[in-house]
C-alpha cells in the first residue's frame, strides 16, 4: 500500500462548504494520527481511519490535538502568486516505541473530516526516544495547509 501525501479532495469541498474553522476562537479541534507503511491514506481519505494506524508504547488512537500556530493569514509564495495559509505548532509523543510511515491530519470536532496527509518518505523508528512531527515554516510557499 502506499501514503500520498495531499490535501484531501473532501477537504477542498468542506473548504467550500465551510465545514472547517482554523480560526482563531474556532471550536474545531485538529488533531494528528500516525500511520503504518500499510496505510493506504491519500487524496480519497474523507476522514480518521485506525486501519494501519500506529500501535505502540506512547502512542494513542487517534493521535495528538494539534495547537494553531499561524492563525489563517495571506502572503505571495514563492512564485508570487497570492496564498493564504495557516499552520500548527510540532506535535511530539514522549517516551514512544513505534514506527511511522505517515500521518493524517483531521477535524475531530466535524466528524474527524480529513484534512491533510503527510509522508514520511521512509518508515521512521523510534525506541524508547521521543517522536516529533517538526511542521515547516509558517508562510505562503511552505506551510502545511496552503492555498493558492
Amino acid at each position: 500500500m502506499t501514503i500520498a501525501q495531499t490535501s484531501t479532495t473532501s477537504f477542498k469541498v468542506e473548504l467550500l462548504q465551510a465545514v472547517h474553522n482554523f480560526g482563531p476562537t474556532s471550536a474545531n479541534t485538529f488533531k494528528i494520527a500516525l500511520y503504518t507503511a500499510a496505510s493506504s491514506i491519500g487524496p480519497s481519505t474523507t476522514v480518521y481511519t485506525t486501519d494501519a494506524e500506529v500501535v505502540g508504547t506512547g502512542y494513542t488512537a487517534g493521535g495528538n490535538t494539534l495547537v494553531i500556530s499561524t492563525s489563517p493569514t495571506s502572503g505571495n509564495n514563492n512564485a508570487s502568486v497570492p496564498t493564504a495559509y495557516v499552520s500548527f505548532a510540532n506535535s511530539s509523543w514522549a517516551t514512544a516505541s513505534f514506527t511511522a510511515r505517515g500521518a493524517l491530519i483531521y477535524n475531530s470536532t466535524q466528524g474527524n473530516k480529513s484534512v491533510a496527509v503527510l509522508v514520511f518518505g521512509a518508515d521512521k523508528t523510534v525506541a524508547g526516544q521521543t517522536f516529533e512531527i517538526v511542521f515547516p515554516t509558517a508562510d505562503a510557499t511552505s506551510a502545511i495547509v496552503r492555498i493558492s
